[in-house]
Parts: C-alpha cells; structure tokens; sequence
C-alpha cells in the first residue's frame, strides 16, 4: 500500500476488535496494521474469555483516508471482528478543550461577601476612581483575548468563526500551558474591518492583550493598525509577528550551522501574506542581503500593477535584481527559502538549483511546500511547521512567552524591539554545544523557552525605545497598507 503522507498523532485511531483467542492472534494484527502502512502505538487488552479476547489497538495513520483502509485490512483477517473505530483527535476535542476555574473558595457566607457582594463593591468602586487598578484587581493583569473572523484558519482558508473555534480553544490551551496566560476565544462572525475593530475595542478592558489570529491579507493589516492606535494595551498578529519571530530564530541558527551571513545570503519567499510579509519585513530590519518575494503572479517586481498595497511595497523594496520569473526560477542560486504558502510548489530538483550549504524552511501545514526528504538531498538544513519532522518552526515557541513578558511590564503595545529580543532568546536556548542540522531551534517542550522570551521581551518593554530609522518603510508597511485598503 502506497502512502504519500507520513503517519502522524494527528491522525491517531483506536480499534476496538474481537479477536479468536490462539497465540498468533494480537501478532497478526499488529503486522496487518503494519503492513498496511500504519504504526501501532498501543494495544490494551480489554475483556476476554476462553474464546475470544477483545482488544484496543491504537495507531498511527496519514490521513482519514488511510484510516479507513487500515480498518478494512484488519477486517479481512479471519477471525477478527471490528467492534468500534475512535478518533482519537476528535474525542479530545468533545465539549472542547478549555474551561473556566475559580481562583478562591466559596465555601461559606464570608468569602461569598467578599468575593462577591456586599465587599466587590468597594473593588469596583477603586477601580472607577483608578482605571489602572484593574491591571492589579481583575483578570485583565493576566488574560488575552484571541480574536478571529475565521478568513485565514491554518491551511484550511475562509471556513468561518464557528470551524475556526477549536483553534482558538487551542491557542489558549497554549498560552496557559506554556505561558501561564489565561487567555479565550473570541470568534467573531463578521470580516467587516469596521465592526471587528469597534467589536474589540468595546471588549479591550477585560484584557491585558490582544491577540489576532486566522485573518486574512490584507485585511488584518489596517484591523491592528487601527487596534493599535485605539487601545492601551498589546495588540499582536501571531500569523504575522509570531510566526516571524520563530523564522528569525531558526535562521540565525541555520545560518551559524552553515557558516553564511544574513547580510550575505539570498532568500526567496513563497507567500506574501501576513505571515511572509512579517517575515520579510523583520529580515529587512536585520540586513538580510537579497529577498526575493513569490506569490501567485511569480516574483514580485519593481513595475508590476494592479498589486495591493503590501504587494506594491514588497515590489518596491525587495528584488534587488528585478528578477521577473517563478519560484522554481528564483530558487537558481539562492541561499535560503522560506515557504508560507502552499503544498507540493517545489521538489528536489529545485532545491539542488540552490546554492551549496542551502536552508531550506517548508512550512504550510500540513503538507509543506517541498518533500523535506527530498530537500534533504540537496539542502544543508531543512525545517517544516510539522511535529513529526525536525527543526519544527512552530509559533508556540514565541506567543506565550511574548505575552508573558508584555503583561509583566504592563506593556501598552507591542514593538520591533519586543520581537528581536525574542527571536535572539529563542535562537539562544540552542547552545553551541547542540546545534547541527537537525537541532536549529528548540523543542516546544523545552521548559527554558518561555521564560527566555518573556525575561527578554519584559526587558525590551522597559528600556527606551530607540530613535526610528531613517527610512522606515518596512516598520510602516502595515500602516501603509491599512491606510491604502480605507482608502479604496
């Protein structure tokens, strides 16, 4: 049987199958299942007596698909009966995945009255007098909202608040599990830049942070600029900011693996959404030599039309030979690709098309947008988003320990300065004594990370901010671009 995907948790299934009692009986299926191109992970006997005995076996499969042909390979054995097929990713998310606890007792009459009336009052009232005190005396000290119009939900597209809501349940499982932030979905069913900004401002004083996520380019370019400029507290597109923090991180380090320079290297990018936009903007700021920008209508140029405005800028300021081809193209001699786009763009022939000592960063989910087995042939460093792969480049790494840190300094906004301390924190928990190819950037488990991140992002929140650049462009890129999409 022939599997084009990797088996992987994500797509974990466990059988409940009768089976006759001999002793080659639980061999068998084992070696069916492996056969079949599946990994068994578990198996629990669960009743039996002196005929049959009833077994949970648990597996690694590719895809749904394969699941299923799985299960009918192991209804083929003589003697076996399937019972019951469970997804295992579905049954974590039964009544979804995150809840609300009490942080003080209500056992009796007294801790009632203060906690709640008669004694709140005398809270609420300090907080009318001082605003500020709700930073010390409510959740807003320590809770982020993560916000979505579900236009942008990980490679899925436009699938709508209610489908995106198990990724911000997720996300926030994240930012207690990592960063101890409570944080909490707020699904929004609108993709009207005026009515989800009005919306978020109408909510920002129960948080101590905003966090956008899963909107789409180049809408979510003018709802944080705006968002920004209204409120008082971190407004943050983990899409853009997070995910180039983590790309920054990983290259420096690939980078140190291959003995290159950023401010010699060539970096092409696949994909000039929020996410490569952010991505360039912070290589620019760091004096990456060359980027080359790719999207659907090939590399973007000086001389294009009809482009957006994040595109136009991109034209304007990246390729600095005006290089006018496709991707495959623009890959001939290049150092670096980074890919934020979509499956399956490239194989190894391209990536042999590099120059030697290549870094190759794949990162759609869940199918990236090279083999990375195939890159490995011809790159001296590979990285994809996926868990089951090496080097996985996964925003988890930052926006934990990023709002961590911007909600001890009681930041009122998030800056440039905040993410280039956290992307050196991050490339530095990897210490010279374990990089190599295969180890640029830290594991998501590494308990260091988010205490790094925040104790650096804390210590930028509360230094001066230096002056602005001469030519600000990139840092103004999303102004630029909100600025251009009111206006149209």
């Amino acid at each position: 049987m022939t599997i084009n995907r990797l088996p992987s948790a994500g797509f974990s299934i466990t059988i409940r199958i009768s089976v006759t009692a001999e002793a080659s009986a639980i061999g068998r299926l084992t070696t069916r299942v492996g056969d079949a191109g599946a990994i068994v992970t578990a198996l629990d006997v669960v009743d039996s007596d002196p005929t049959h005995v009833v077994v949970d076996l648990t597996c690694d499969t590719a895809d749904s698909s394969h699941a299923d042909r799985v299960v009918e390979a192991l209804k083929e054995l003589p003697g076996v009966e399937v019972r019951k097929v469970s997804d295992r990713t579905f049954l974590l998310h039964l009544g979804g995945k995150i809840e609300v606890s009490s942080k003080v007792a209500l056992r009796n009459r007294d801790e009632l009255s203060r906690a709640y009336t008669p004694g709140v009052a005398r809270v609420c009232l300090a907080i009318a007098e001082n605003p500020d005190d709700a930073r010390r005396l409510t959740i807003k000290r320590n809770t982020v909202a993560v916000v979505t119009d579900g236009s942008a939900v990980l490679g899925l597209g436009n699938i709508g608040p209610a489908a995106a809501l198990p990724v911000m349940e997720g996300k926030a499982a994240l930012f207690k599990r990592f960063g101890g932030v409570d944080a909490w979905p707020v699904v929004l069913d609108t993709q009207d830049v005026d009515e989800i900004v009005s919306i978020v401002r109408a909510i920002a004083p129960a948080y101590g942070g905003i966090n956008l996520e899963d909107i789409a380019a180049p809408r979510c370019f003018e709802i944080e600029t705006r968002l920004r400029d209204l409120l008082d507290i971190p407004v943050f597109h983990d899409d853009q900011h997070g995910t180039a923090i983590c790309v920054l991180a990983a290259l420096t380090n690939a980078l140190r693996v291959v003995g290159k320079e950023l401010a010699d290297v060539r970096v092409v990018v696949s994909g000039a959404g929020a996410a490569g936009t952010a991505i360039m903007k912070l290589l620019l700021r760091q004096g990456v030599g060359d980027i080359i920008a790719c999207d659907r209508p090939g590399a973007l140029h000086d001389g294009m039309t009809g482009l957006n405005p994040a595109w136009q800028w991109l034209a304007e300021h990246t390729n600095r030979d005006n290089y006018a081809g496709d991707l495959a193209g623009a890959l001939r001699g290049a150092d670096v690709f980074i890919g934020v786009s979509a499956p399956n763009l490239l194989d190894g022939d391209d990536i042999a098309q590099m120059n030697d000592g290549a870094i190759v960063f794949a990162l759609a989910n869940p199918d990236p947008e090279v083999d990375p087995r195939e890159a490995r042939k011809h790159a001296a460093v590979v990285a994809t988003g996926r868990s089951d792969q090496p080097n996985q480049i996964n925003n988890v790494l930052a926006f934990p320990g990023v709002f961590r840190g911007m909600l001890d300094a009681h930041a009122q906004e998030f800056t440039e300065e905040m993410a280039l301390a956290a992307a050196r924190a991050i490339a530095d928990v990897v210490g010279e004594e374990q990089l190599n190819p295969t180890v640029i950037i830290p594991s998501v488990f590494d308990t260091r990370v988010a205490p790094a991140v925040a104790a650096a992002v804390r210590a930028a929140a509360q230094s001066p901010a230096p002056p602005p650049a001469a030519d600000s462009g990139p840092a103004d890129l999303a102004a630029t671009a909100a600025r251009a999409v009111a206006a149209d």
